[in-house]
């Protein structure tokens, strides 16, 4: 019987976000500048929301030594000037647009619907299944923020180390992020049901994240 990590993975190959047309046509330098934007827009919403999904893990996890991980990720993300929803705003500003205009963009209905599957798999299921939530995100953020970059730099002239400093800081983070929280899972995830719900979090947030890719292109391409 393969282990719950092992399954965990598969689902997430299976929906892996550099498979999705979005992100190979980024890695194509097919998008336009345009779309970049309105993506980064509505990504903003993800990313400002983030920390909310890291305190809902927080608050359901009955192990000391896991909070006191997923606290030093609340602290990453929310503080001091380089807090990761001002790190987001840099990039949009480094695809040329103003702030005022990424508050302003009112959320896709996908974009909604990303948000609160990651709100909710964090805030309502049991512990493990919002562990499964987080990893399904942060395991696969290292690659993508680098073949993010490398698109950036070749196609579309952003090059500047404030506009990436986003996504340094996640091909770091999110290595370990990722570490401690499939961990986690494999030591709490011991009965059929945590099992279950495990892999049904996992399956919710990969497509719920597609979900939002989906909704992206349908909007600006």
């Amino acid at each position: 019987m393969p282990s719950i990590a092992d399954e965990v993975d598969t689902l997430i190959e299976e929906r892996s976000l550099l498979k999705h047309p979005f992100y190979q046509a980024w890695q194509r330098g097919e998008l336009s500048l345009d779309a970049l934007r309105s993506y980064a827009a509505q990504y903003y919403q993800h990313v400002l929301a983030f920390p909310q999904y890291v305190s809902g893990a927080h608050a359901n996890c009955p192990d000391q030594g896991a909070r006191r991980e997923l606290l030093e990720n609340l602290i990453e993300e929310e503080r001091g000037e380089e807090n990761h929803p001002e790190l987001w705003l840099r990039f949009a500003e480094g695809l040329g647009m103003s702030r005022r205009a990424v508050k302003a963009k009112r959320p896709l209905e996908s974009t909604r619907a990303f948000v609160e599957t990651f709100q909710n798999a964090t805030r309502e299921g049991s512990y493990p299944a919002g562990m499964a939530a987080m990893y399904a995100y942060e395991s696969q953020i290292p690659a993508v923020s680098k073949t993010k970059m490398d698109g950036l730099k070749k196609f579309y002239g952003v090059r500047d180390a404030r506009s990436l400093e986003f996504f340094k800081a996640h091909i770091g983070l999110d290595e370990i992020h990722s570490e401690v929280a499939v961990d986690i899972i494999s030591k709490h995830a011991t009965s059929e049901k945590q099992r279950r719900e495990v892999l049904s979090s996992t399956r919710k947030v990969a497509d719920a994240y597609w979900g939002f890719l989906d909704g992206v292109m349908d909007a600006y391409l």
